[in-house]
């Protein structure tokens, strides 16, 4: 499911380690040991803050990448085991979520019967799949299909209406192509090439395992990757769907049905439990048109080919170890650079996080959430936005008139921390462990399909949650005009209790400020207050904003990540913005808790100034592969860690105070070409 949800990082899951349980690692905040001092601070920050961390987290063969969010996710997912098999231990009452966990886990975990079932609890979806007789029966099939967590042609989901965020609509957007990246279809490089060949590799691989003939895996593999690029080549590229407007398209059902008549929308939404459907927004109106063109255009086999790829290709994690070895070959290996697989264990703690994630995370918060934690989190959060409303306030590039209702949009903002008021409710989810692995995670996207879709047509619940409490990770989302921080976030290095207040604002104060400038970025500031998308800026505003976002840009573009491959400004542009305002309204925020006071005392010979932008690019530690740093360039809208620290900095005016950067040094940038935009 897509949402216009804008994150902090990539989102991991299952981090539980407590604020208070982290009190002996890291009191000062700031480790010495983690640093590099031979480094030049002026010429790679990075590795001057992080030198000594990375040197020492060298990459285990699991990872393409790891970095701080990593290292808590390895302490804590152990913690999570532990609760999850506490539970285990106990007699639990059939259909409560204690018997619903342990089953789902023992269940991931049973790699014999795994094994010696293969593809057997696939086969009767592939039979069902390969009895179709008639091109008329597609759309049926279709419906039931992404009933049960699979996204063939297009993904849709039940989300506010961009211009009536009040109420809950259907979208539908482009999608039915599987290798990673729309770009992989169409680019001729080596590597795109290479990651054809070895994804065509793929699917020959686990059709084969499915039961089908080498003749008929290499039929199907053909038809999958032509179905597939036709899909992409008429698909808008990443940077492309980051504009909301470009992106909205609500249309009458009449006019869907006039745009793609080769599917029965009403049987669709019917079968999907969409009732009462007039009108829906269409993200992008030439790929859904091109879904029927394919489905006239081919013969019924090479379709229930590409169909059949649907299922085995989502199956596939949930059956024996040669699927997911294969699996893990082409999109672990090969995209990312990763020697090895996880421990089943964590395989398995994250399939729960993802059907019963705010089961765990309320078992998490009793046992592990700190509420002073909370309690400071608060204050902090009121501070930045005292912060922001501040620089909003003596913007000389914006008029009076945009910053009135850029204070308004601020004041409104909802506030999250920690976890929901309100628990979800798990009790129609079936989890049965005399059924197979597969049937039970079918069950699963069953009980949250039905789940998303009984919000159709409803008042949106600007109390609902989009995280759940064990993730490390914060978001901002537009529609509802919120800033969330999960409980899992406020622990080290994100934010220490026991630590001075220089290293929480630039780490925690920064992601809060990362989070609130998300509300006034490049798509962002594109909404209002209420969280409907309009245009609420003078037109010279946006124009002064643009050519500041320009800057940005272009500073980026010519970031070089790995040999000749540079970085994407305009991808990033809006993580990079929230990077830039968070650490400018974090610091202000910072400065307003000394006024009146002296000067804090240095901590092991650093000053408040420098443990501030210490404890900032602390948080973006990380060693990453090779292929990483190529699959993240091309897919991902956050910048690299590295860059998060050596792009973000220089254009903050006090870390060239804290630290005497000069123009000799390498990352400095003079004064007039630095961004100021938040």
């Amino acid at each position: 499911m897509k949402r216009k949800i804008i994150y902090l990082t990539v989102m991991l899951a299952m981090i539980t380690a407590a604020c208070n349980e982290n009190k002996k690692e890291s009191v000062k905040g700031i480790d010495p040991a983690n640093m590099d001092s031979t480094a030049i601070s002026g010429n790679d920050f990075y590795q001057y803050a992080n030198g000594g961390w990375i040197a020492s987290h060298p990459l285990k063969p699991e990872y393409a990448r790891f970095g701080t969010f990593d290292e808590l996710d390895e302490k804590s997912q152990e913690q999570v085991k532990d609760l999850i098999l506490e539970l285990s231990k106990k007699t639990n009452a059939q259909g409560s979520v204690a018997q619903k966990i342990g089953d789902l886990y023992a269940l991931a975990m049973d790699s014999s019967r795994l094994n010696s079932e293969g593809a057997t609890s696939l086969l009767p979806y592939l039979e069902k799949l390969n009895a179709l007789t008639d091109k008329s029966n597609l759309t049926e099939t279709l419906a039931n299909m992404f009933r049960d967590g699979m996204s063939p042609f297009f993904s849709h989901y039940v989300y506010a209406d961009d211009m009536n965020s009040s109420i809950n609509i259907l979208h539908i957007n482009q999608g039915g192509y599987k290798m990673g990246d729309r770009d992989y279809y169409l680019q001729e490089d080596e590597r795109s090439i290479e990651l054809r060949t070895k994804y065509t590799e793929l699917i020959e691989k686990l059709f084969t395992l499915s039961g089908y003939s080498s003749d008929e895996a290499k039929q199907a593999s053909a038809v999958v990757m032509k179905i597939e690029t036709q899909l992409a080549t008429i698909a808008s590229s990443r940077v492309e769907l980051r504009d909301p407007v470009a992106n909205y398209h609500k249309i009458p059902l009449t006019e869907l049905v006039q745009l793609s008549p080769e599917i029965n929308w009403d049987v669709l939404f019917n079968t999907m439990g969409i009732k009462g459907l007039t009108d829906l927004n269409v993200g992008q109106l030439n790929p859904i048109s091109e879904v029927s063109k394919i489905i006239r255009e081919y013969s019924l086999q090479d379709i229930k080919y590409y169909l059949s790829w649907n299922a085995i290709s989502a199956a596939s994690p949930y059956l024996s170890d040669a699927f997911s070895d294969a699996r893990f070959e082409y999109y672990d290996k090969t995209l990312s650079g990763k020697e090895e697989q996880q421990d089943r264990w964590k395989r398995a703690v994250n399939v729960i996080d993802g059907s019963l994630g705010e089961a765990v995370g309320q078992i998490y918060v009793e046992k592990y959430f700190p509420p002073v934690a909370k309690e400071k989190m608060l204050g902090l959060v009121k501070n930045l936005q005292i912060a922001l409303g501040e620089r909003i306030e003596n913007l000389a590039w914006m008029s009076a008139e945009t910053k009135l209702k850029a204070q308004d949009k601020l004041a409104a903002f909802h506030i999250k921390i920690g976890y929901p008021d309100k628990w979800r409710d798990y009790s129609a989810l079936e989890v049965n462990k005399e059924n197979t692995y597969l049937t039970n995670i079918i069950h699963s996207n069953n009980f949250d399909y039905d789940y998303m879709i009984s919000k159709f047509n409803k008042p949106v619940d600007k109390d609902e949650w989009l995280m759940n409490p064990q993730t490390v990770n914060a978001y901002y989302n537009p529609s509802t005009n919120e800033i969330c921080f999960p409980a899992a976030i406020l622990q080290p290095p994100f934010f220490n209790i026991d630590a001075d207040d220089a290293v929480n604002y630039g780490a925690i104060g920064v992601v809060i400020g990362h989070e609130m400038t998300h509300g006034f970025d490049d798509q962002g500031r594109q909404f209002d207050k209420e969280g409907n998308l309009t245009d609420w800026w003078t037109p010279e505003d946006a124009d002064k904003f643009k050519a500041r976002a320009q800057v940005l840009i272009d500073f980026y573009d010519n970031v070089t990540v790995l040999d000749t491959i540079h970085a994407n400004g305009q991808l990033t542009l809006g993580e990079n913005i929230a990077d830039q305002g968070g650490l400018q309204v974090s610091w202000q925020a910072y400065q307003n808790t000394l006024k009146g006071k002296s000067a804090p005392a240095p901590i092991d010979g650093l000053s408040d100034a420098q443990r501030f932008f210490l404890a900032y690019a602390t948080v973006w530690a990380g060693n990453i592969r090779d292929a990483e740093i190529l699959r993240r360039t091309k897919m991902d809208s956050h910048s690299l860690g590295k860059w998060r620290v050596n792009g973000a900095l220089p254009h903050i005016d006090a870390w060239y105070d804290a630290f005497g950067v000069t123009p000799e040094n390498t990352l400095y940038v003079p004064k007039e070409k630095r961004v100021a935009i938040w």
